[in-house]
């Protein structure tokens, strides 16, 4: 019998979706997460205790990585350093020691937004290359120097590589995600004014198909945008509005007055209460880049496209409903 697939963050909202894929293949599948139940195979824990993940790796034949801190915004911003970039190491150190044969590492499309990008359209692939210094704020950073770690145990021979999905969507986000949060939050009207970006969403389920895909046919040490449709913020304030018969909002803010808005949010009003900002300030800095994303690489070399991001959003709307998250309407 082959061994078993390990995935950190498996009680996650992608997390979920690629556990329960590849138990439906037959596979022996061990969920590692701080949510898991504790049973034979799962294991309950974090990525920063070093030996409870090491004990979690015998027997390990593939670990998909895809724990970690997916927020915009922290009080304390060195949580994103610690989890995303120091866990990555934690896992990737003790996969290594384990023999583990395939690593398969969950980063991020945020990674590919630099601060010298135009505010306005341009497009990107996984062919771009940024610095740290580069990021527009903690949780990109971390998340770019998490790559660089795996990138760096690929180079030494680990058959690591890397996925980098864009917005997640779908039914199931208990941790209101960024991108569930605005839509959300947008459902329900408690969003007035918009600014004009790009949005490539993408159902929770095709993304953990392109995890899968990444295993089977990706090549060590590559990088791989997982990526759907690029739709304009109007075209989804349209779709939302005929979903929910709510309105949605006209007013198009101009960029630098939701850049100001942003900054007073995050750096004063969420750092005094210690409540999350509406719209964080690193939020607003890549959505005002407005940049269309290609996943022509992994339709080539993996054989993997993004389903349709349309039935996702219409399910987690439903989902807002069921779990009491969306207000009602007053007659």
């Amino acid at each position: 019998m082959s061994g078993f697939t390990l995935v950190t963050g498996g009680s996650g909202f992608v997390g979920k979706e690629l556990v329960r894929l590849l138990r439906a293949r037959g596979e022996r599948v061990r969920s590692f997460d701080l949510a898991s139940a504790p049973t034979n195979d799962d294991r309950q824990g974090s990525i920063l205790d070093a030996d409870i993940v090491a004990d979690a790796m015998p027997g390990v034949d593939t670990v998909f990585h895809l724990a970690g801190n997916a927020q915009l915004w922290s009080k304390d911003e060195s949580v994103f350093d610690n989890v995303n970039r120091k866990g990555t190491e934690i896992v990737v150190t003790a996969a290594q020691r384990a023999g583990v044969k395939k690593f398969v590492h969950c980063s991020s499309l945020t990674t590919l937004v630099g601060r010298h990008a135009p505010i306005g359209p341009s497009s990107a692939d996984e062919m771009l290359r940024l610095s740290p210094d580069d990021m527009l704020g903690a949780y990109p950073r971390s998340k770019l120097e998490a790559e660089h770690i795996v990138e760096k145990a690929a180079a030494d021979g680990f058959d690591a590589v890397i996925a980098m999905p864009t917005e997640p969507l779908g039914p199931g986000d208990e941790a209101l995600t960024p991108p569930t949060r605005m839509i959300l939050d947008f459902a329900n009207g408690a969003t007035p004014a918009y600014i004009e970006c790009v949005m490539n969403f993408v159902p929770a389920e095709s993304i953990a198909e392109g995890l899968i895909a990444a295993r089977e046919k990706g090549v060590r040490g590559e990088r791989y945008l997982l990526g759907g449709d690029n739709t304009p913020m109007t075209a989804l304030l349209a779709k939302i509005e005929k979903v929910t018969g709510r309105a949605a909002p006209k007013t198009r803010m101009p960029y630098w007055v939701a850049l100001a808005a942003g900054a007073v949010d995050t750096k004063l009003v969420a750092a005094i209460t210690g409540k999350p900002p509406k719209a964080p300030l690193v939020g607003v800095r890549l959505a005002g880049r407005q940049i269309s994303f290609s996943s022509e690489k992994a339709a080539r070399e993996l054989d993997w496209r993004a389903a349709d991001w349309r039935p996702a959003l219409r399910a987690a709307i439903n989902w807002f409903e069921t779990e009491g998250l969306l207000r009602k309407t007053v007659s």
